[in-house]
């Protein structure tokens, strides 16, 4: 094979008439402290070359700017289940302005948000390029790399949809100083065809990956045809496609809810029988770990261990007490003068009266790293999707029945709504008791129209009916794009 030097091109090109390379730009990252130069394919051309291109795109949901302080901003902290937290002089660069609805094109976790994504987007379109090539790898090896890049990948442009709306569509590697490349990056497609290319994505992987029951060992928690099908159905219900959506519920096949609900967010909970898919954090000492994402949002002050951000509302603590689901609570809000399941004490002196329980890591509370995974999708919410898509196609009594499978879970009495738009109500408010820091509230009130009136609660917030249903793209990205891409309404 003829010698090639592989360049991850981050989608922002600020400063300069061509694409800046990231700051790795000739390296694949296997893990944050390794990396490997790629001036030869031929050294790539086995199984373990073929895997460090995929490795390289789980690599980057365990960045800081990925996965940490400004995904806690712009999905928790700005919507009713957390407040800013820390101290009030600490406004950690921008997340008074998220928690206050108070956002703008040069609001920094915009930025990262935006950035991080695509250049994880690179890195999976570097392998899907790549990896075809790589004759000497197990051809079916290959295969499932090639669906685990593309479940990636539409995970990524997953996020930006619900974040931005229509965004550049980078579906291949840009080639420095190509026109239509740099056109490609600089210009924005429509809602609706991004949302094509994700299922084209996630259809393309369900046809490539495996059960989750085939991984073990160290690739325990890759991307399996069940992640595939729930996170398509996820897609399926963000367009209010109901039909499609239970089809591919119904294909999530081979789970089941976890008896306790705090042990799902044990360590020794992660990838259990409930797990679909979670971004994998097994700690420093492991090598590798997602920067800070426990620490960020750990209890702060006298008896403590982290920073404070992100904590919880008394609004949602509330919303739980209101419907004496008192087990779920005390397993999502961690607050003063309580014991944690490992014997941990939380004294009456810490800053903050509530605490994220969900990013609570036992064994590293203490350490910048963590070995906490991220949920994200968990078989519970397969069942409430399919009960939000039953209800809406008139089935309301199988709803009610799915609706149900996770309040027993949760130990609370059944529902008490019958009609469709009762249930419709319940459905949602299950989400966020069910959910709660898991990165769904904030899309979820905008997608369901709860946003305006969620907002005025929390504290009197105004949220703008035409301007806040999408973030404002970045000032850089607008100013670079000179005029192939125009910014959201309203900023």
């Amino acid at each position: 094979m003829k010698r090639n030097k592989i360049l991850l091109v981050s989608l922002m090109l600020l400063g300069s008439v061509a694409a800046v390379q990231s700051c790795s730009d000739e390296f694949v990252d296997v893990k944050p402290s390794e990396s490997m130069t790629i001036d030869d394919l031929d050294k790539f051309n086995n199984n373990d070359g073929a895997t460090y291109f995929v490795n390289s795109i789980y690599a980057k949901f365990l960045d800081w700017d990925m996965s940490t302080f400004a995904w806690i901003g712009v999905t928790s902290i700005i919507s009713d289940d957390a407040d800013k937290g820390s101290t009030v002089g600490d406004n950690g660069s921008d997340k008074n302005l998220l928690d206050a609805l108070d956002i703008t094109a040069t609001t920094p976790s915009f930025k990262e948000l935006f950035t991080s994504n695509y250049q994880g987007i690179n890195r999976a379109n570097q392998a899907l390029k790549y990896i075809p090539q790589l004759d000497k790898a197990d051809a079916e090896l290959r295969k499932r790399l090639t669906g685990e890049a593309k479940f990636l990948r539409a995970f990524m442009y997953f996020t930006l949809v619900r974040s931005f709306g229509g965004v550049p569509m980078v579906d291949r590697v840009p080639v420095l100083g190509n026109e239509e490349d740099k056109k490609m990056q600089l210009s924005r497609v429509s809602k609706e065809e991004i949302y094509a290319f994700i299922e084209k994505d996630l259809k393309d992987a369900i046809e490539s990956l495996p059960n989750k029951s085939v991984y073990s060992g160290n690739n325990i928690g890759r991307a399996s045809v069940g992640a595939a099908h729930a996170l398509l159905a996820k897609v399926y219900l963000y367009q209010k496609k109901w039909q499609l959506a239970a089809e591919q519920c119904d294909l999530v096949t081979g789970y089941s809810l976890t008896p306790n609900f705090i042990d799902i967010y044990k360590v020794s909970g992660e990838n259990n029988a409930e797990s679909i898919f979670e971004i994998q954090g097994s700690g420093a000492d492991a090598g590798r770990a997602i920067k800070q994402y426990s620490q960020v949002q750990g209890v702060r002050g006298s008896g403590g261990w982290g920073w404070g951000f992100a904590t919880p509302t008394q609004g949602l603590y509330d919303a739980y007490t209101a419907e004496g689901d008192t087990e779920r609570r005390d397993a999502t809000i961690i607050h003063r003068d309580m014991t944690l399941y490992d014997g941990r004490y939380i004294p009456k002196t810490v800053e903050n009266k509530f605490y994220n329980y969900k990013a609570y890591s036992s064994a590293f509370y203490d350490k910048e790293n963590t070995d906490t995974n991220i949920r994200y999708l968990r078989y519970a919410e397969v069942l409430l999707i399919k009960a939000e898509a039953a209800n809406e196609l008139g089935q309301t009594s199988t709803a009610i029945t799915l609706l149900n499978q996770v309040r027993e879970r949760a130990k609370i009495n059944p529902t008490t709504a019958t009609s469709q738009a009762d249930v419709r109500t319940a459905i949602w408010k299950e989400r966020r008791l069910e959910l709660a820091f898991e990165h769904d509230r904030w899309f979820d009130l905008v997608r369901t129209g709860q946003a305006p009136a969620a907002m005025a609660a929390d504290g009197g917030k105004v949220f703008k009916v035409g301007k806040h249903e999408l973030f404002p793209l970045p000032y850089e990205f607008i100013m670079e794009s000179g005029g192939l891409s125009q910014q959201n309404p309203g900023y």
